[in-house]
C-alpha cells in the first residue's frame, strides 16, 4: 500500500475509539490508506491512560510520515475535550483533554471529534441531508448537509420509552440480552422514527452490529463498514475550525 506520498509527512493518522476496539490506519491528504487498518482490543472500563497507551502501542508499526492526527471518539467532544464517555470508564471521562494528551505524546496537531462524526465524514456521498447511525456498544449519530458536519448531538440519549433511551434499546447490551430477531425489529422502529422526524435523503448505517442487520433496507439506505468511516480523518482535516472541530497543538 505503500506509495511515494508517504515520503512528503503530509498525510493523517486517523483513528477510531470505539468501546470495543480501537482502529488506526494512515491516510494521504484524499483518505486514500497508506497502510493496512489495524485494530485492538479496549480495555473493559477503559481510563484515559488505558486508551492513550492502546494508541500509542497500535501505532508502532505505522511510519512516521503523518503530520496531524483525526481521532474518532465515542462520546460529545467540545474543542478536543472529552464531555461524555458513556461506553468507557464511568466517572473517569469528565472534561478529559484527551487530544492535547495524545498531541503531547506523538508531537503532532489533533482533531478530536464524536466517532460518529467521523465515520460520517468518511461515507457519505455530500449531497443532501445525510444521517449515519453506528451498532456498536451503543447507538451512535452524526448529521451532515452537503458534506458538511452538523454540530454533533447525543440523540442516543433522547428518550425512546419510560425506561431507556437509544443507547438502551439497540445498543451492545441489548444485542446480547433480546437477541438477533428482537433486536432487528427494534433498529427497524429506529429507522423509522428517524424517517419521520428527520426526512433524510440518505442514511448510512456502520458499526460492529451492522454486520446482524437482517432487514429489508429503503433504496436510500446503506450498510458501510468501519474501514470506510475511518476515511472521515482526512476529511476532518478540510474543515473549518469552530467550537467542535478544534485543532489541539503539542506543547513543548
Amino acid at each position: 500500500m505503500s506509495t511515494q506520498k508517504e515520503s512528503k509527512g503530509n498525510n493523517i493518522l486517523s483513528i477510531d475509539i470505539g468501546g470495543t476496539s480501537i482502529k488506526t490506519v494512515l491516510l494521504d491528504e484524499d483518505g486514500n490508506m497508506l497502510t493496512e487498518y489495524t485494530k485492538a482490543k479496549t480495555p473493559e472500563n477503559a481510563t484515559p491512560s488505558h486508551i492513550l497507551t492502546g494508541i500509542e502501542d497500535l501505532i508502532k508499526p505505522i511510519p512516521d510520515t503523518y503530520n496531524r492526527i483525526s481521532i474518532g471518539f465515542p462520546g460529545y467532544v467540545k474543542k478536543g475535550v472529552v464531555k461524555t464517555a458513556p461506553n468507557l470508564a464511568k466517572n473517569k471521562w469528565a472534561d478529559v483533554d484527551l487530544a492535547q494528551r495524545v498531541a503531547n505524546a506523538l508531537k503532532k496537531p489533533v482533531r478530536l471529534v464524536n466517532d460518529a462524526d467521523q465515520q460520517g465524514l468518511g461515507v457519505v456521498d455530500g449531497k443532501g441531508f445525510e444521517i449515519m447511525f453506528t451498532l456498536g456498544t451503543g447507538f451512535g449519530t452524526a448529521v451532515l448537509f452537503d458534506g458538511e458536519l452538523l454540530p454533533h448531538l447525543e440523540l442516543a440519549h433522547f428518550p425512546i420509552n419510560k425506561e431507556e433511551d437509544y443507547d438502551d434499546y439497540v445498543g451492545n447490551k441489548a444485542f446480547e440480552k433480546i437477541g438477533t430477531e428482537r433486536w432487528n425489529k427494534r433498529v427497524k422502529k429506529v429507522i423509522e422514527i428517524y424517517k419521520t422526524v428527520f426526512n433524510y435523503d440518505r442514511l448510512y448505517i456502520g458499526g460492529g452490529n451492522a454486520k446482524e442487520l437482517d432487514l429489508k433496507l429503503d433504496d436510500n439506505i446503506k450498510v458501510v463498514s468501519n474501514r470506510d468511516g475511518i476515511k472521515g480523518g482526512a476529511k476532518l482535516w478540510k474543515l473549518t475550525e469552530r467550537y467542535d472541530i478544534f485543532t489541539v497543538n503539542p506543547k513543548a
